[in-house]
């Protein structure tokens, strides 16, 4: 009778699962469903994490945040950088950070993005507030603009003060690396790709992200890294990037999808050592 008792309960508890809505599901490339201890156990013991996301969803940015204090709780030993926060701004954001300057100084210098307050915010504060490096690592966003019009070779013509905030020149660029491949073919509406200089701008991008948590990565650290899915899937962009600049690094990323149900499918294999499947009618944040 009890053994009876023990299958009706948990039938009833995976029916009630099974009914009751998911906020994600995290698999490996393999397809198998992982834990989220599990997972940040492994990542505790890698040089970097590329955490890939998608900017207005609210479940990839709290998930960010529980990573963040999860590593922290694990092992002090952890760094942190963004995209969302650009090379140039390392010293605003250092002084905030060091207490230096006020907030409302702090916020209106940075050029922030406009989900900021709801979305990266609490991470920046979490860190401040247990001393975490934080890192500003993507490159100004004239610069980008700047190579989307010239190209990267256009690069050549700054100032070696301005060459400060960019990866080292010139840069290594591969149109058949992984995601430029895929920028190359996408139609733009008029029967072709995207141009060359369009997608050296991304390059500049993923190469400068990687040169800054190359250049401040500490050994026996774990750096963890936020930046859109683009920059990260399919092992490439930054992570092709980090391979140029140090062979020996680590490196595990997360690839988010949103889908309308969320087996796995076999188009993630490829896009990460994880992959953060979330319903893509979940609220967005902007």
């Amino acid at each position: 009778m009890k053994a009876y008792l023990i299958l009706f309960i948990s039938t009833f508890s995976m029916i009630t699962m099974a009914q009751s809505p998911i906020p994600y599901i995290l698999y490996n490339s393999k397809g198998e469903v992982v834990s989220f201890d599990k997972m940040a156990k492994r990542m505790s013991n890698t040089d970097v994490v590329l955490f890939g996301e998608l900017h207005n969803n609210s479940i990839n940015h709290w998930l960010q945040l529980q990573l963040t204090k999860k590593l922290f709780s694990m092992d002090s030993t952890l760094q942190l950088g963004a995209e969302m926060y650009e090379s140039d701004n390392q010293l605003i954001l250092d002084e905030y950070m060091g207490g230096v300057i006020r907030k409302s100084y702090f916020e209106k210098e940075m050029r922030m993005w406009n989900n900021y307050k709801t979305d990266y915010k609490p991470v920046l504060e979490y860190a401040k507030e247990n001393k975490i490096p934080f890192f500003a690592t993507n490159v100004p966003r004239r610069y980008a603009g700047f190579v989307a019009k010239n190209g990267l070779k256009g690069l050549q013509e700054l100032s070696p003060e301005a060459k400060k905030y960019i990866a080292p020149l010139p840069v290594p660029f591969d149109t058949l690396a992984p995601n430029y491949d895929e920028m190359m073919n996408m139609d733009t509406g008029h029967g072709m790709g995207m141009s060359v200089e369009f997608v050296e701008a991304q390059a500049i991008k993923d190469a400068t992200m990687a040169y800054f948590i190359n250049k401040n990565h500490k050994k026996d650290y774990t750096f963890l890294h936020f930046q859109g899915d683009f920059h990260s899937k399919n092992h490439g962009a930054i992570s092709w990037y980090l391979l140029k600049y140090n062979p020996g690094l680590s490196i595990l990323t997360i690839s988010t999808q949103e889908a309308d149900g969320l087996d796995f499918k076999k188009e993630y294999k490829t896009l990460g050592d994880y992959i953060l499947v979330i319903p893509e009618d979940m609220t967005k944040t902007y």
